[in-house]
């Protein structure tokens, strides 16, 4: 592996005898920046490749052939830094999360030998944000928002109020830690608000952040790389949430903020997008506190300079990628993971009893269902823009006893980076941005409008939600309850900042949760992730328009559903008949989470319940109203309304057995969707959570042989107690089937088993994944959610040259050598080349070369005049063989003018790239002579 003296990074459109060269930008060892490596892929699917009708859109290009076919988008300026993912697909088709270079312009996902339909359909999306929407001619749609609503009533007890204790702040630094996977050790840094009078040991608050810029300074701007290089100094993302910290301090918590930059410069080498390394992290800093809580004297002084802590209550903050993060250490603690991928391995000193989540991604959608927790969604999150911070919600039914509170708090007119002070334009140390972007003005979020709120409202209405959660989940009053679970109170602390709730668990009973088991007449049952528009919830112009139908891994996906109800007259009722009668025997009133479309107002039901002997009750009517909204934003999200199970429906009905619910619209028209309905009664009760087995699922990597096929099994591992189910996926590389099935797992039994035949060959070409799911269904959780088998590539690179065409040549004619392959290959082979100061004499210059081609191939103005290695450092141009060819050519086009000049040189050496996108040393160096023409 080199690090080259220049950084190869311009596009280049040097053309040959019908062949293209790449269309691409990259860098020296170009990684990963936003997306997992290759292996994450999921194979693309389709029926026909695409031919001379069907060609690719702006910024696409497809390179290699049969297994090393891949597909390459450049985007027009680089992609920021962020927490969301970068993913293709076809129309609504998940077809893999790309490779990005390090300069995160280009992205290219390999195909693994399947093949794309129609390519007029390509989309690149990050976190439901399209990224090509430039190149696509489409526009977002801007709807007329509604009008503010008035905030809700206030509740009884406001947790955004500071309390009696004095605040003490510092910060500790030790010794970093290597984590399994990557090559660079992690710090251990933090930032410490604790209270300085306050009695007795004191419950712990510990935030994370997310994914952000790494390093800045020295003319850097902003990094992405770990450790910073010389002259930078890393983005103390840690010290921006200051102001939670310190009103959790006065309240009498502990608070420790921990840097996270060593994984946010390595996690594209994680599978798993660095859910794990996070967790580790988490934990070393927790075994660190329970050590200093028996030892104070072994503490940093700004640990000794606070009260000391009570590992037993412990409160995990994560923002974005860290919101993942605690929600693997929060599952961690309780179910231990394989001790191969984890960076702790000693006891669990501490109990977590709750978790807040502020615009987090969930990439493996396995939350953990026994620790309480409180999501909230920004609607203006530019970044995590789907919202999937909802399924740390909607993927707790079912899953285990239901007794633990999942809130979602979505939180009109906030964005993604504000949350974080150091992450916020004229607050923060280093760069910063506002991660909401649009052309023109977005009705809801643009700066400025009714519904976006201000740097300091956000962040003074995030302390406040944090501190409720702190105030039910730690402290157990449940007087805050309310704040969370749907109840529609507000904490007057985070005016004016409108902060809608609903939750599930707690006190609720599950009632009414579409399946396919469920019979529905006078809607219809629909998919929450599906391609088929037929099927799906939502049509595909608004697809990731909903936090519930966030994507996932594999769509179509079973056992996500919802109703949908569309109607033209009131009065048709809609009715709801699970497989078997349900209880809400206990229950106060009947809770509905129910979805309309953004800024429709006046959705009115009324809501009756019928049990088995065929006895029916009205229960009342209800309003809903649907969120501002906009063609960028979220929306479709589930407003909680309930209807009290009255006494004549105690009277009248079997409340043991009910049939079924029915909603019947008195709005003239509308659309909505039921997400779900359950028997809701006050009050929060303790959380034991369960014995579950827990599911891992790994990657081995094999080398695929010279001949034969072998077959492999997908490591597995089951540990925990007890038996659960889970969904397993197996896409098949090169085709569009996805095999999977519901499983039944066990400790110490082998319920899983995902064979995988591996063909052996001689040629050079690109690894190949075959890749497995899994998901938790009932009774089980899953820690590492994808692993597989990766079949390496175990055959050389051919020896390349790089031979003169012609190399000596007088002004007015164009340079030539020929980089030729010892043999053809299945992929492209790419190369870099880099200009380099010649040995002696005069060097050709800018003035000396077609000034088109200069623009073209390296972005250069002829003037000011210089020389061609001095143009703008790491200026180079690209080369690419097509797979199935030996050879391409580059050219250097000079031209005649009238100076009277002696001979002129240049210096290049070519930089052959491996699969990574890393430049392979030692390749060869040629030079070439222009004379003068007089």
């Amino acid at each position: 592996m080199i690090r080259r003296r220049t950084t190869l990074r311009r596009v280049s459109r040097v053309a040959t005898t019908a062949l293209a060269v790449l269309a691409l930008a990259a860098a020296v060892s170009p990684g990963a920046a936003h997306a997992l490596p290759t292996a994450d892929a999921p194979p693309p699917a389709s029926p026909t490749p695409p031919g001379d009708d069907d060609r690719l859109p702006e910024g696409w290009r497809l390179a290699g052939e049969g297994s090393g076919r891949e597909l390459v988008w450049a985007s027009p300026e680089p992609v920021p830094m962020g927490d969301a993912r970068v993913e293709f697909y076809s129309g609504d088709k998940l077809l893999g999360r790309p490779d990005a270079a390090q300069d995160r312009r280009s992205f290219r996902l390999p195909l693994n030998g399947a093949r794309l339909g129609s390519v007029k359909k390509l989309r690149v999306l990050a976190g439901g944000r399209r990224l090509d929407e430039a190149g696509s001619g489409a526009k977002p749609s801007t709807p007329r928002p509604v009008s503010p609503a008035a905030l809700p009533p206030a509740n009884e007890v406001d947790p955004g109020k500071a309390g009696r204790y004095r605040t003490v702040s510092g910060a500790y630094t030790l010794k970093s830690e290597r984590l399994p996977g990557f090559p660079e050790p992690v710090e251990m840094r933090a930032h410490v608000v604790g209270p300085a009078d306050a009695p007795g040991k004191r419950p712990l608050a510990l935030f994370l952040h997310g994914r952000h810029y790494t390093c800045y300074g020295a003319g850097d701007g902003e990094g992405g790389g770990w450790p910073c290089k010389a002259g930078t100094k890393p983005v103390p993302s840690q010290d921006g949430y200051k102001r939670a910290q310190k009103l959790l301090a006065s309240q009498g918590y502990v608070t420790v903020s921990i840097a996270a930059n060593g994984i946010n410069g390595q996690d594209h080498l994680a599978e798993d997008g660095g859910a794990q390394a996070r967790s580790s992290l988490v934990r070393l800093h927790l075994a660190r506190w329970a050590d200093w809580a028996e030892q104070r004297e072994t503490a940093p002084k700004a640990v000794r300079d606070i009260a000391p802590p009570d590992l037993q209550r412990v409160l995990l903050v994560g923002h974005s990628r860290g919101g993942e993060g605690v929600n693997r250490a929060a599952l961690d603690s309780l179910y231990a993971p394989p001790a191969d991928q984890d960076g702790y391995r000693g006891p669990v000193r501490w109990k977590i009893r709750g978790n807040v989540l502020i615009g987090p991604t969930i990439f493996g959608q396995n939350p953990a269902p026994d620790v309480p927790s409180a999501t909230i969604l920004p609607g203006c999150d530019g970044d995590v823009s789907d919202l999937q911070g909802e399924i740390y919600v909607d993927g707790t039914r079912r899953v285990s006893s239901g007794t633990a509170l999942h809130s979602a708090l979505y939180m009109v007119g906030a964005n993604h980076n504000f949350f974080n002070s150091e992450w916020t334009p004229g607050q923060a140390k280093a760069p910063a941005q506002d991660d909401f972007s649009s052309e023109g003005s977005d009705p809801v979020c643009s700066p400025g409008k009714g519904t976006r709120l201000t740097a300091k409202q956000q962040q003074a209405a995030g302390a406040t939600y944090v501190a409720a959660a702190a105030r039910l989940f730690v402290a157990g009053d449940d007087r805050a309850r309310p704040l969370l679970d749907g109840s529609n109170r507000r904490a007057p602390s985070a005016d004016p900042a409108r902060v809608l709730s609903h939750a599930v668990g707690a006190h609720r009973t599950e009632a009414f949760l579409p399946d396919s088991s469920t019979k529905v007449t006078g809607g219809k049952l629909c998919a929450q992730v599906a391609p088929d528009a037929a099927r799906a919830c939502l049509p595909p112009n608004v697809r990731g328009a909903s936090p519930h139908f966030a994507g996932w891994e594999i769509s179509p996906e079973p056992g996500r559903d919802a109703v949908a109800m569309r109607w033209t007259r009131a009065g048709g009722p809609v009715r709801v008949t699970p497989a078997r009668p349900v209880s809400l025997a206990g229950a106060k009133d009947v809770a509905l989470r129910v979805i309309v479309p953004p800024n429709s107002t006046g959705t009115r039901f009324d809501v009756t319940l019928a049990d088995t002997a065929g006895h029916r009750v009205k229960l009342g009517s209800t309003r809903v109203d649907g969120l501002p909204g906009s063609g960028q934003t979220a929306s479709y999200w589930g407003r909680e309304v309930r209807v009290p199970l009255t006494a004549q429906a105690r009277e009248k009905l079997d409340l043991k057995r009910v049939k079924t619910l029915e909603l019947i619209p008195r709005s003239r028209s509308g659309k909505a969707w039921l997400m779900d309905a359950w028997g809701w009664r006050p009050g929060t009760p303790d959380v034991e959570p369960a014995s579950l087995p827990r599911v891992d699922i790994g990657r081995l990597t094999v080398d695929e042989g010279d001949s034969g096929t072998r077959t492999y099994h997908v490591p597995v591992h089951v540990s925990g107690k007890g038996s659960g189910k889970v969904r397993l996926f197996a896409p098949e590389p090169g085709s569009d089937e996805v095999k999977y099935r519901t499983v039944t797992v066990r400790p110490g039994a082998h319920d899983i088993d995902v064979p995988v035949e591996v063909k052996g060959d001689t040629r050079y070409g690109y690894d190949v994944a075959h890749d497995a799911f899994a998901k938790a269904v009932r009774g089980a959780v899953v820690g590492s959610h994808h692993g597989g088998v990766t079949a390496r590539n175990d055959d050389p690179m051919p020896k390349i040259t790089l031979k003169p065409v012609a190399d000596k040549v007088t002004e007015g004619k164009p340079l030539k050598w020929r980089m030729t392959l010892a043999e053809p290959v299945d992929v492209d082979i790419m190369a870099g080349v880099a200009f380099l100061p010649v040995d002696s004499g005069a060097e050709l210059s800018t003035l000396d070369v077609d000034p088109r081609w200069l623009e073209g191939e390296a972005g250069q103005e002829p003037r000011p005049k210089r020389a061609l290695s001095k143009m703008t450092e790491g200026e180079s141009l690209f080369l690419s063989v097509p797979a199935g060819k030996k050879s391409v050519e580059l050219r250097v086009p000079t031209i005649k003018d009238t100076a009277r000049e002696p001979d002129e040189s240049l210096k290049a050496q070519l930089f052959p790239y491996d699969q990574n996108w890393e430049p392979q040393d030692g390749g060869p160096v040629v030079t070439g002579t222009v004379r003068d023409a007089r």
